[in-house]
């Protein structure tokens, strides 16, 4: 009974905590889409699904939908193989001072704060000054681009730093699925005459099936909500014309720079509702019954 207390008095602040800053906002945003909603005004009149109507006639949206969406799926594709192949590439190291080397290497960006890197990776992407034109026109005779502001080049370059960035974590991730693996399966292979790709795709992409899982969930769950750079990197909240406009962007800046808060809401429901879609098939296509 006093153990009962005790837990009950561990999880109740607990409860409260998650209740407030997570369960609540998501009822009280689903509630402000309903309205015409202005934290400047007194009055906020109730409009029904008005802006959500909206939706379906708003060119920006549509482009931060179509933006959204390329960002997430390419970084997301780039990622899972980046990492995976490269968390092959240090599981496979005989030494573990080695190991632990390029694994703390990989995962360094994951600790800079995103919006600083993304400051500094603007700078490198400028133009005139940036390190990255200067390396491209000295060694490859490449005119300097504008990375940043042209169409063709924008999106690629935000999903290069973002791969930069965020690939240590999943490497953790993979290393750790890839060293929980028996020995005893790369042993039996090895009999059989299996060389190290056969051995990869037969016995270790296989039996990565739930650290996959988790890795391609929690990365869709990550890139839909990304922001920092978007905002950072893009000139005036989007680039030019805004073609680099993202959901998450769209939202803040209807939000707080139109104080539109109503239809921000009724755009971030639809966030919401994409991103448990895309959760629900990712486990659904990657689900795993059996263990080892």
């Amino acid at each position: 009974m006093r153990n009962n207390k005790f837990v009950i008095a561990v999880l109740i602040p607990v409860f409260a905590l998650i209740f407030t800053f997570q369960i609540l906002p998501i009822f009280l945003g689903f509630g402000i889409s309903f309205l015409d909603y202005n934290p400047l005004r007194s009055q906020n009149n109730f409009i029904g699904i008005a802006n959500f109507q909206r939706l379906l006639t708003d060119p920006v949206f549509h482009l931060a939908l179509k933006n959204t969406l390329y960002f997430v799926i390419v970084t997301v594709a780039v990622n899972l193989v980046l990492t995976l192949t490269i968390a092959q590439i240090i599981s496979s190291m005989r030494y573990n001072k080695v190991r632990s080397i390029f694994r703390v290497i990989f995962f360094m960006p994951c600790v800079a704060p995103l919006a600083a890197s993304s400051f500094i990776w603007a700078r490198m992407y400028d133009k005139r000054f940036g390190l990255i034109n200067i390396l491209l026109e000295r060694y490859f005779d490449i005119t300097p681009q504008a990375f940043l502001t042209q169409v063709s080049t924008m999106m690629p370059a935000i999903i290069i730093f973002t791969l930069w960035a965020d690939i240590g974590y999943n490497i953790i991730i993979f290393c750790a699925g890839i060293d929980g693996i028996p020995s005893d399966f790369y042993e039996a292979a090895l009999i059989d005459g299996a060389g190290p790709i056969a051995s990869f795709f037969k016995i270790t992409l296989p039996l990565l099936g739930r650290t996959t899982c988790f890795v391609i969930t929690m990365t869709l769950i990550s890139q839909f909500q990304m922001f920092a750079q978007f905002e950072v990197m893009l000139p005036n909240h989007g680039g030019p014309n805004n073609i680099g406009m993202v959901l998450t962007l769209d939202i803040y800046k209807t939000a707080f720079i139109y104080k539109d808060m109503g239809y921000a809401s009724a755009i971030s429901i639809i966030l919401f509702l994409i991103i448990m879609v895309f959760t629900i098939i990712s486990q659904r296509l990657n689900r795993v019954d059996w263990g080892y």
